[in-house]
């Protein structure tokens, strides 16, 4: 016995909903963590430091926050600093970039000491959130608050930010990382739809038996 023809489109509106998932862009995933391990290679020049650490950066473009988690160890000097950098089109390039949340660092994080973590979560929405020059700057076209939300949640998404640690050894950057989504994400989501798949094709089993 042949499966109705309603139980052929659910299989076909599955398999196009996994492809779909698979090829959507991170901004319409809420929230979405970007994240990255900081190291001295990655910073331009790169450097030998023996610091790492890692990095996760959690945009809510629903509630307008981001939520910075930092964990590091191992600099070769007391933390001066750190921040996330915008909108670099290029990235490791060091053109067209400049830091684009709170100066001189981000609120509360633990400085002049080589290890610590870090957990905040930024309101997108205050002009406190921002580097003051990053409003005013052309990344910023409306040279207000809400321009700067739309500027760093579109550099966040398109692969153009990254987040450094300034060390007074390294004034420019003693370990850095781009953020980016891991792949873990991708693959819950594929696994997400999979699943929804099984079912139909169980259902489909069911009816052909």
């Amino acid at each position: 016995m042949r499966a109705p023809g309603w139980a052929k489109t659910s299989l076909a509106c599955i398999a196009a909903l996994v492809t779909t998932s698979i090829l959507l862009p991170a901004a319409n995933a809420t929230p979405v963590t970007f994240a990255g391990t900081l190291a001295g290679t990655n910073e331009n020049p790169s450097n030998a430091s023996p610091g790492t650490g890692s990095v996760a950066v959690i945009l809510d473009a629903a509630a307008n926050t981001i939520r910075v988690e930092v964990t590091f160890s191992g600099l070769t000097s007391p933390t001066t600093a750190s921040h996330i950098h915008c909108c670099e089109a290029t990235p490791g390039a060091n053109l067209n970039v400049m830091v684009a949340t709170t100066t001189p660092s981000f609120t509360g994080f633990p400085l002049g000491v080589t290890s610590g973590t870090y957990d905040h979560t930024f309101d997108l929405t205050l002009a406190s959130s921002y580097n003051p020059a990053f409003i005013t700057s052309a990344f910023d076209p409306t040279h207000d608050v809400a321009g700067a939300e739309s500027a760093l949640i579109h550099g966040i998404e398109s692969d153009e930010t990254y987040l450094n640690v300034h060390t007074m050894a390294f004034p420019g950057g003693e370990v850095r990382t781009a953020l980016l989504v891991p792949e873990p994400a991708s693959i819950a989501i594929f696994g997400g739809g999979l699943a929804a798949f099984t079912v139909i094709r169980r259902r489909r089993k069911r009816i052909t038996a």
